[in-house]
This record gives C-alpha cells, sequence and structure tokens, in this order.
C-alpha cells in the first residue's frame, strides 16, 4: 500500500479561525478527515503531521516512513531553503498544496522555493486541492509503494 504523508507548515493549525475569508470556515482535522476519507476510498495509507518549527517539519521528512508526500509549507513555501533541501535529499515525491494561490497576493508570496521540486502544485483550491492531490497520487502510483519508488 502506498504510504502518503501529509505536511503541514505554520499557523495551518489556525485553519478554520485564521483569515477564514483567505483560507476558508474548515478546521485542519475536517480537512485531515476528509482526506483520510478519501485516501481510504483509494487504497492508500496516511499519515498526518503539522508543526509551526521549521526543524520538526524537516526531522519529519527525515524518517522517509512514507512513498509520497503532499507538503503545504505555509510560508515556510517563501523562505525555506532548508526544507526545500530536506525534500530533496529524502529522495520522495511530494504534490505542493496550498489553501490560496500565492500568486494571486502580496508579492513576497510569489517566490516559491518548492514548486520547481514538486511533482505537481495546486493552489487556490481551498480543501479541495488535498483531495485532488491524493487522486493525482492515486492515480500516477497506485496503491503500490512500489509503484512510488519506481
Amino acid at each position: 500500500m502506498t504510504q502518503v504523508l501529509v505536511l503541514q507548515g505554520p499557523n495551518l493549525n489556525l485553519v478554520g479561525t485564521r483569515q477564514p475569508e483567505i483560507y476558508g470556515h474548515e478546521t485542519l482535522d475536517e480537512i485531515h478527515g476528509r482526506i483520510a476519507t478519501r485516501a481510504a476510498e483509494l487504497g492508500l495509507g496516511i499519515a498526518f503531521f503539522q508543526s509551526n518549527h521549521e526543524g520538526f517539519l524537516i526531522d519529519r521528512l527525515h524518517a522517509r516512513d512514507f512513498d509520497v508526500a503532499i507538503v503545504n509549507a505555509g510560508g515556510l513555501t517563501h523562505t525555506s531553503v532548508a526544507l526545500r533541501d530536506a525534500l530533496l535529499a529524502i529522495e520522495r515525491p511530494f504534490v505542493e498544496v496550498h489553501l490560496s494561490d500565492p500568486m494571486t497576493r502580496e508579492p513576497f508570496r510569489h517566490v516559491n522555493y518548492l514548486s520547481d521540486i514538486a511533482l505537481r502544485s495546486i493552489a487556490g483550491l481551498g480543501p479541495r486541492g488535498y483531495l485532488d492531490a491524493i487522486d493525482f497520487i492515486a492515480e500516477r502510483f497506485g496503491s503500490s509503494s512500489e509503484a512510488a519508488h519506481g
């Protein structure tokens, strides 16, 4: 079974209450529940990890106990060479997801250290972006972990 890690960066624990006009009203737990349901339907294993600390996110990636990741790095998308380096070092494919579309927001958000190394970037679809990422992973890798590394 393909194992998927959903890695959530800083401030995503506040989704549902933080700037709902940008990020929506659905909480992170509710979003994770929808992702878990869809992953089970598709025969994918799923794990979730959120941290407001860059090093914890990097340490979680270093565990390499997954085949493919969905990464919403939040603000670290625009600042973290270290997170980019970790994603390259672990040699696991990932899909980048953003609830909002950074390219339609402040100019500093137009810098993205992850999109060029991601299999795919999905932005501006709200929570549905995570479901699109799960569907893409299932189509690309199926439910076999051997497919993710092959």
